[in-house]
């Protein structure tokens, strides 16, 4: 049975791809773009383009009215998105607010604007590409990394909220894929400060010596995200990519380490019983 989707951010990168894998097997897709010459570049591919900016509400509200009064959404894939590259300290507040404004809010607008359609059919997937940077942190990508794991709690909440209407939800947490995200769509902090030249730096050194060497194939996760589409059981988490798993399981173990080792003073806390 062919599946309606609704792609945000389908410009380039991984949202691109994943479009032209859907459409390629015959899916209707509409897609988001912030450009005239990208929505004309998207329909050329088969898609339906959207121009709208995620962060603007009321756009994001007139955008899903237009696709559901064509048909129903199936599947939703909150995919726009940018990294924000320095130290904690180095990010400006209006740097940090663009960068949960894009990475958070705007699915969050995406996600209440569908959301009403599924809960009456009582059915509907949703996937949202967060990031191994959202279970797993980097030095030097601070305030990008708080974005993912916002998103990912969010979003592992309404996948518990919806269940029992139909919905089923995944976060996608990719590691390197090789596309531009390293490149035009990540953005350096304007302000430097020296004492931070060291480790908080390397992700900035990294990402321009390994950009277009990326070691995950966004054609390949993007044929990923459609067999979870098509899943009668997704998972609430799909981690892609060697790396992605090799940080996460880093994160996981280092979080139960720390359990273990202090168990007794966290058991330490309680009220103790008295006669």
């Amino acid at each position: 049975m062919t599946k309606t989707w609704l792609i945000t951010g389908v410009s380039g990168g991984l949202g691109r791809e994943i479009a032209l894998a859907a459409i390629a097997r015959g899916d209707t897709v509409f897609g988001t773009v912030r450009k005239a010459k990208d929505a004309d570049a998207f329909e050329l591919l088969g898609g339906h383009a959207l121009v709208l900016d995620v962060t603007d509400e009321a756009a994001v509200r007139k955008g899903v009215a237009e696709v559901e009064a064509v048909g129903k959404i199936d599947v939703l894939v909150n995919n726009a998105g940018y990294g924000l590259v320095g130290a904690v300290e180095e990010a400006s507040l209006d740097e940090l607010r663009a960068q949960f404004e894009t990475n958070v809010v705007g699915p969050l607008a995406m996600l209440k604007a569908v959301l009403p359609a599924m809960r009456a059919r009582r059915t509907g997937r949703i996937i949202n590409v967060t990031s191994v940077s959202g279970l797993a942190v980097w030095a030097g990508t601070g305030v990008y990394c708080a974005s993912k794991w916002a998103l990912e709690g969010l979003t592992q909440t309404l996948a518990a909220e919806v269940a029992e209407l139909g919905i089923k939800v995944t976060n996608v947490a990719p590691g390197g894929l090789r596309t531009n995200f390293a490149g035009g769509s990540k953005t350096i902090v304007a302000s430097k400060i020296a004492d931070y030249d060291g480790l908080a730096r390397d992700a900035e050194r990294i990402m321009a010596d390994h950009a277009g060497h990326e070691p995950g194939d966004p054609a390949k996760a993007a044929q990923a995200v459609l067999r979870i589409a098509d899943e009668e059981a997704p998972p609430l988490h799909l981690l892609l990519g060697e790396d992605a798993l090799k940080y996460a399981g880093y994160a996981a173990a280092g979080l139960q380490a720390d359990i273990d080792a202090w168990k007794d003073l966290t058991l330490s806390i309680g009220f103790e019983d008295r006669p």
